[in-house]
């Protein structure tokens, strides 16, 4: 035997040994062994009849527990079993709580101090009262989207449709004296990050360790959830084409009810008190989401895709969610992702929790058909769908191919292509730029864009040695002007 989550061994007393009797309390209980060394053996135990009454006397002073106190022998050896139960109500020892986990006690300290809490007061994050906040700041467009979902569910009565913002916010439980509850805010808040650090979705691309572009999606939950699927589907992946008789079909990496059902279940179940917002990377050949999240004791990662019961981290938030019908009740979410990415094809999800214990994997690898019909149409773009250009969203197409000199090939997209075009007769302003790809605002996106067309030497500045003077203009380089005459030469535009 050694020592484990329950068992601690020690060969002499000393009052500090009450922080392990904190940390059994505030676990799943525990054994503390005095008299034993290391290794588990008996070595003995001094002034016992002085420990059997200094024991529980200075537990129940200092930590406010009973615990039993039982004087043991074995190979000819004495030794003391301080038996420690676990406790309802969070146990302190000198204003610091102590948790046993593994074979290790540690103290519980900023957002791990307030899960404990919380959950030893049967609360969760997300049924807090949150101050500073109103009905009023409240928006109201999105009641009226969830009143619409819901209808079209038939998950809402009639008599919930016909409420009120107010009324609905009392339904679903998210006030509690006069205070909206943080679920409320994370729900119908129009800007939640405002109140909750990292509140938001970002996806990037990547090709190798190199991050090619990006988007944050920001907004309510349920405005997450659509803006993410749409940007996944029209920007981040491609679709094979093939055709059944007359009729087009359109195949992507990963199922889309597959994704959603993901993407729902990372927003649903993250630990908003992780200041890590959820970080989707899709790369050529997969698409994975890391989500911070704080899975039950007795559940591990490989057990998710049997399916388990139905345990959400933010009930309050999921409970919305059921109401709108956006997911079943019935804890089924995992395991209906791996039946439909078995019935398009694809292999199975692979789940994988972070060695830290907080932060969980999902990993969609693309399929070796896909793949292999994807390799056979490079350089082919009709054979594939392209993303769909969002004005209001960045987006790098892989679409035009141009050849460029020194036999150098170039991938250009439609908004690359409209931004060399608006420096041919002369040098453009950045506003300029921005109009011509359809951008409406000094955006991020629109920066990252125009860095990279200046790395690729497609464009350059008028005064590279101050890029932010008021006189900067952008220009076509040799480059540039080399790459749009290889599309009027015979390159294929989408």
């Amino acid at each position: 035997m050694s020592e484990n989550q329950n068992i601690e061994w020690k060969e002499t007393w000393r009052d500090e040994y009450l922080k392990w009797i904190c940390g059994f309390a505030n676990a799943q209980g525990g054994v503390l062994e005095i008299g034993k060394n290391d290794r588990g053996e008996v070595v003995g135990v001094k002034d016992v009849l002085r420990l059997l009454e200094d024991i529980p006397n200075k537990a129940q002073a200092l930590l406010g527990v009973v615990v039993d106190v039982n004087l043991k022998s074995e190979d000819g050896g004495e030794y003391l079993e301080v038996a420690v139960d676990p406790y309802p109500n969070p146990i302190s020892y000198k204003g610091e709580f102590y948790y046993r986990s593994g074979s290790t006690k540690q103290v519980l300290r900023g957002a791990a101090l307030s899960r404990f809490l919380l959950q030893k007061y049967g609360r969760t994050w997300d049924d807090v009262p949150l101050p500073g906040v109103g009905l009023k700041d409240l928006d109201g467009r999105v009641f009226d989207g969830f009143r619409q979902r819901g209808a079209s569910s038939e998950r809402l009565p009639q008599d919930i449709l016909d409420e009120s913002d107010e009324g609905v916010i009392e339904r679903l439980q998210l006030r509690e004296a006069g205070f909206l509850k943080r679920a409320a805010v994370l729900l119908f808040h129009p800007a939640p990050d405002r109140f909750v650090m990292e509140a938001y979705v970002k996806i990037g691309y990547f090709r190798g360790s190199e991050l090619l572009y990006q988007d944050v999606i920001e907004g309510d939950l349920f405005t997450q959830v659509d803006r993410t699927m749409d940007l996944l589907y029209t920007k981040y992946t491609r679709a094979l084409i093939s055709y059944d008789g007359v009729y087009r079909v359109e195949t992507f990496p990963v199922p889309r009810e597959a994704m959603r059902e993901a993407v729902i279940n990372a927003i649903i179940h993250r630990d908003y008190a992780s200041p890590t917002t959820i970080q989707i990377s899709v790369y050529d050949d997969r698409i994975a989401i890391w989500n911070a999240v704080q899975l039950p004791s007795e559940w591990a990662a490989d057990q998710l895709a049997g399916g388990l019961s139905s345990k959400p981290y933010n009930p309050r938030i999921a409970y919305a969610f059921f109401r709108a019908g956006m997911i079943e009740a019935w804890g089924r979410g995992i395991r209906r992702i791996a039946e439909m990415c078995k019935e398009a094809g694809n292999p199975v999800p692979e789940w994988k929790l972070q060695s830290s214990g907080d932060g969980l994997w999902l990993r969609f690898p693309f399929s070796a058909a896909y793949l292999d019909k994807a390799r056979e149409h490079i350089g082919e773009p009709e054979s594939l769908v392209e993303p769909q250009l969002d004005q209001d969203q960045a987006g790098v197409q892989a679409g035009v191919q141009a050849r460029v000199q020194a036999g150098v090939q170039a991938t250009l997209s439609v908004r690359d292509v409209a931004m060399l075009q608006a420096c041919v007769q002369r040098a453009a302003t950045s506003k300029e730029l921005r109009a011509a790809a359809s951008y409406s605002g000094r955006t991020k996106n629109f920066r990252m864009w125009l860095e990279r067309l200046l790395q690729e030497e497609l464009l350059e500045m008028t005064v590279p040695d101050k890029p932010r003077s008021p006189l900067q203009r952008y220009r076509l380089t040799d480059k540039g002007r080399a790459a749009l005459a290889s599309l009027k030469s015979g390159g294929t535009q989408t």
